[in-house]
């Protein structure tokens, strides 16, 4: 297997990343690539893909949802692998797999419950395919097989060149009648603005820690904040942001799979249903099985 290089994102290092299968040598690519000699690249976050990405395989922490296949798209990418996130209500969490289909993209998703959402060192040792689109499969990928291998097979992939819609900002609000804050809506944990500390974020990534950097589970000191639970899947991965706020004060919940779907802010606060809670979310009277709509009305009345 070729050099797997790592984006250098927040939280890490070109120079401290692993690399990974045989290979040696800098061979950072320039243009995009013929199939015969794609890159492989790893990315904790799809929403930091740097020009590298172009014709080359990503494979991606991120959920499989329509916002991170998009943003694959968007970066012309040759093929991805990204997480099924527990596959979830309306099948969202692999909704990007059909939507890259469309555009003549190869792409996968690795069971959730085979590796650690948003750890892409994980899923290179751990993860195993749940899903795969057309373009993957004529590439040989098949469910069983192991994120590493499927990576191999999708150096094959022809590299499309789509007319990607687009990308609308998935921000909004919520007007809450006599809130003391705001309620926001975000798409995208990476939507968060400074200006949004001490107001309640709802987002529709997934709650787990990107790379595990703790740093990374919300950047912003929010009054509380709500993310998807992915499935929860391996280790308890898809709840990892939930300690880390805890120890900022932030109160944060995660909703349940099964009851909205990840990747969209508004199914989250119209339908999710908490899965859990951290510390200082039970305080204020967070409980499982709780809608989120009430319970967020009510802090924003605080």
């Amino acid at each position: 297997m070729p050099e797997m290089k790592s984006a250098g994102q927040s939280g890490s290092s070109m120079e401290s990343s692993k690399t990974m299968g045989v290979g040696g040598g800098d061979d950072s690519v320039k243009r995009p690539r013929e199939a015969s000699d794609a890159a492989v690249l790893t990315a904790d976050t799809i929403t930091k893909l740097p020009a590298e990405a172009t014709g080359a395989v990503v494979v991606s922490g991120s959920h499989g949802g329509l916002y991170p296949g998009t943003l694959a798209a968007k970066a012309r990418v040759r093929a991805v692998i990204l997480n099924d996130a527990g596959i979830g209500k309306d099948e969202a969490g692999i909704a990007s797999l059909h939507l890259l289909e469309r555009f003549g993209i190869a792409a996968a998703a690795v069971s959730h419950m085979s590796c650690r959402i948003g750890d892409t060192a994980d899923m290179i040792d751990r993860g195993v395919i749940s899903h795969a689109n057309a373009p993957a499969r004529a590439c040989g990928v098949t469910g069983g097989m192991s994120c590493r291998e499927a990576a191999e097979a999708l150096r094959k992939a022809p590299l499309a060149a789509p007319d990607v819609p687009t990308l609308v900002e998935g921000r909004s609000e919520v007007q809450v009648p006599a809130a003391h804050r705001r309620v926001i809506l975000l798409d995208s944990a990476a939507l968060v603005r400074p200006d949004d500390s001490g107001h309640i974020v709802v987002t529709a990534s997934h709650g787990g820690l990107v790379g595990g950097n703790p740093a990374m589970a919300l950047r912003t000191d929010a009054f509380a904040a709500v993310f998807h639970d992915a499935g929860i899947g391996v280790d308890g991965a898809g709840l990892t942001r939930l300690p880390a706020l805890d120890e900022r004060g932030i109160a944060a919940v995660t909703v349940a799979a099964s009851s909205a779907r990840i990747g969209e802010a508004l199914s989250v606060f119209e339908e999710g249903v908490v899965s859990a809670a951290n510390a200082a979310a039970q305080r204020l009277g967070a409980q499982i099985g709780r809608p989120v709509r009430s319970l967020l009305e009510a802090w924003a009345r605080l």
